[in-house]
């Protein structure tokens, strides 16, 4: 059953992704994103998903976002590790590659002020508060920017 559910997101994910406009698959993939943390088989689905997409800054740190979010849905704390990792290695290369970016910016936050402070990934919390308070202005999608207001 699990199976069939998992194999039907992902088509649903695919159908939706073929057939939507670059600002309707950034506001589901948002959508998926505020999900992913109680839906194990959603957040796999948009690993999957974002792994096969283009690799623009903004869509490499929900990559790495949701990475990190699947470190809570693994079993082996060896894998926990091994995924959170992986997921902020590409948050940080998409901070690197587009550091102006308030949603790019704000991933990183959400992360971060989830982590657990064993993880040592906590340093940039206060620098993006900054950064997204003083950018929040700028952006255009509601869906985003209520995100933005909930983590802030």
């Amino acid at each position: 059953m699990k199976t069939i559910m998992l194999i039907g997101t992902c088509l649903i994910g695919l159908l939706a992704h073929t057939k939507s406009q670059p600002g309707e698959d950034l506001e589901r993939i948002r959508t998926n994103y505020a999900k992913a943390a109680d839906d194990k088989s959603l957040c796999k689905a948009m690993i999957q998903e974002l792994s096969a997409s283009n690799r623009s800054p903004v869509k490499l740190a929900y990559l790495g976002g949701f990475k990190a979010i699947w470190a809570k849905h693994a079993l082996n704390p060896i894998s926990k590790l091994g995924s959170f990792n992986s997921g902020k290695k590409y948050i940080e290369l998409a901070v690197s590659q587009d550091p102006e970016n308030v949603e790019v910016r704000f991933i990183r936050l959400s992360i971060q002020k989830n982590s657990p402070s064993f993880l040592g990934y906590k340093k940039h919390i206060d620098a993006d508060r900054r950064f997204i308070n003083a950018n929040i202005s700028n952006i255009t999608s509601v869906q985003l920017k209520k995100m933005l207001t909930d983590v802030i």
